[in-house]
């Protein structure tokens, strides 16, 4: 007789980057889910039915890669406080979770902090190493995007 291993782990991924950019930039740029796909390595495309940032209540949809697998997510944005603080959250077949966006202003430039939170029942041994490295390199990216503006 075997036995199914049902344990869900709860992730917390945090990162912050200083960006050369002014806060209303970043806030307009991070809060747009169809523009992801430029800087975020997971992101494959998303519709949002509009255009610019997303307000409260915004319901979204995104198609990422996650290893090597598509999965597509439901997404809902739950905070939006430009140019200050943004969240959404998700839901897939394969994960749960959110995304926390909080931005600071620091000189001519801004703090961005990233806190990805999610909750799965997949047993793999390297997603959480995975995903710390995915969210530094779409960091990195995000940074070079937009001082690159």
């Amino acid at each position: 007789m075997s036995v199914v291993d049902h344990r869900i782990r709860a992730e917390r991924i945090s990162q912050e980057r200083y960006i050369q950019a002014p806060i209303e930039t970043v806030y307009d740029y991070v809060t747009q889910p169809d523009r992801w796909h430029e800087w975020h390595p997971t992101s494959l495309s998303a519709d949002t039915g509009t255009s610019g940032s997303l307000p409260v209540g915004q319901r979204f949809t995104e198609m990422i890669d996650l290893l090597g697998v598509r999965v597509p997510m439901s997404y809902r944005v739950q905070i939006a406080v430009p140019p200050r603080e943004f969240k959404t959250v998700f839901t897939s077949l394969a994960v749960d979770g959110s995304i926390h966006y909080f931005l600071q202003t620091r000189g001519s430039g801004t703090l961005f902090t990233r806190v990805l939170s999610y909750e799965t029942e997949l047993q793999l041994d390297t997603l959480q190493a995975r995903m710390v490295a995915l969210s530094n390199q779409a960091m990195d990216q995000l940074k070079q995007r937009l001082e690159s503006f």
